[in-house]
């Protein structure tokens, strides 16, 4: 992706994947019933957990879906269909069958804690063993709308694939050594060495895309673990047997010196870079997104950058110290950097945006101002979670002249402002990013002004 590519609404595409959607829950009383449990119970949409659409193959509608950018995919198969992706909107697949099928498939983070957690439906057997880059199955079939779950590791085909007897004990040996792995370190290039060596080590028995899949699933549950409002929209969401199958973005913060290694990680993981990200002469941070074209998965990771920076290649090209430190070089500076110690800054997943925030007020959980307020985005940050900061992490800091003593008391006293949850809403598509929103969301969440 060009390093200034500026992603656009994609509302016709998005008119299309709606009316199919809007088609199979007028025809299906269950799958009404589930998106409005989903509304109600998580204060998400059914339209955000979609995997795949279905549909009969038709001359007319290849040639809406044409005329709206999809794409047929030559490199993904489905067995008696065809499949249509969108590659410049945030849209679900769409699969044209020949034999004249209609219904949707919802993504959920297991198949097996979805059905279990599901009561009064009589599903099929689940398609694909324990332990499958790939499992499915069938919960309903009403007035001839097929209601599928779908659970994907790093696999963007739709056929399981046949089972692998020591699968299951390698995922298992491999998630314990990730989820376990060292995070404090006092070289910090030691700490990516060792994540980059478990990665490696991984990615021999289970290949690079099942490798990212599971690293990305340690790194929310650190992230939970260190967030009181992850852990309360989780259990929400776990309620309906759904995990966090609805990430929208991974955001990862980086001191200037180990930017370009975070990168190196990342893209060792199978990531790749997607377009930069500036805010503005005066916002004194920038950020490199990158996607992983198997999982799924996309990554926000921001620093502290200058003006005359932004069109350098920041994200491989070692950049110097500075002498300063801006909103993303103190959160590093107070926590350590987000792939090591701190853990994830935020995750970001899809909501209906109203619904979840009233949501989570009854539930104790208050949400910040929102930064984006668009008809195709919003945005809004939970209040920060504060950590306590480590003496040596203050005493460096003060050393070095980049705290003052005033705000070494204060982060030693009351700590200081770590992650959050984001509640986001996208609509027409919209694969994008706010550039000034986000720019006033990270001044108002500076440490140093005690806002967040």
């Amino acid at each position: 992706m060009h390093a200034d590519f500026d992603w656009v609404p994609q509302p016709q595409a998005e008119l299309l994947v709606r009316e199919l959607h809007d088609a199979a829950l007028q025809s299906s009383q269950t799958l009404d019933r589930f998106a409005e449990r989903l509304l109600v119970e998580t204060g998400t949409r059914l339209f955000d957990w979609l995997d795949h659409l279905t549909a009969p193959a038709e001359p007319l509608l290849e040639q809406r879906l044409s005329e709206a950018g999809f794409e047929q995919m030559q490199d993904v198969a489905a067995p008696d269909s065809t499949v249509w992706e969108h590659r410049l909107g945030l849209l679900p697949s769409i699969c044209l069958q020949s034999s004249g099928g209609s219904g949707l498939a919802i993504r959920v983070e297991s198949v097996s804690d979805f059905l279990a957690a599901q009561t009064g439906v009589d599903a099929t057997e689940i398609q694909g063993s324990p332990g499958a880059s790939l499992r499915t199955a069938c919960v309903c079939i009403e007035d001839g709308i097929e209601f599928r779950v779908v659970e994907r590791h790093g696999d963007r085909s739709y056929e399981p694939p046949q089972g692998d007897a020591d699968l299951q004990s390698l995922l298992t040996q491999h998630e314990s050594a990730l989820a376990g792995r060292q995070r404090i370190w006092a070289d910090p290039l030691q700490g990516f060495d060792h994540t980059d060596q478990l990665v490696r080590l991984a990615q021999d028995d289970l290949g690079v895309a099942r490798t990212a899949d599971l690293f990305f699933h340690t790194e929310r549950a650190y992230w939970q673990s260190r967030n009181r409002a992850a852990r309360v929209q989780k259990s929400r969401q776990d309620c309906l047997g759904l995990g966090w199958a609805n990430h929208d973005h991974h955001t990862y913060r980086s001191s200037r010196r180990y930017f370009s290694r975070l990168v190196q990680s990342l893209e060792l993981l199978g990531c790749r870079c997607r377009e930069r990200f500036y805010a503005g002469q005066s916002a004194g941070w920038g950020a490199q997104i990158l996607e992983h074209p198997d999982c799924g998965v996309v990554i926000f990771a921001d620093l502290d950058l200058t003006g005359d920076e932004v069109d350098q290649d920041f994200a491989h090209d070692p950049l110097p110290e500075s002498g300063k430190l801006h909103t993303v070089g103190l959160w590093c500076g107070l926590h350590g950097e987000a792939i090591l110690e701190a853990g994830l800054h935020h995750l970001e997943c899809q909501f209906d945006f109203d619904a979840a925030r009233a949501q989570l007020h009854t539930c104790g959980v208050e949400t910040m101002l929102p930064f984006t307020d668009w008809p195709f985005l919003k945005q809004a940050f939970t209040q920060g979670e504060h950590w306590t900061v480590r003496t040596e992490r203050l005493n460096a800091l003060l050393q070095a002249g980049l705290i003052t003593q005033q705000q070494a008391d204060v982060f030693a006293d009351q700590g200081a402002v770590g992650s959050h949850l984001e509640v986001l809403q996208r609509d027409q598509g919209y694969k994008g990013f706010n550039r000034s929103g986000i720019s006033e969301i990270i001044t108002r969440t500076d440490p140093r002004g005690g806002n967040g």
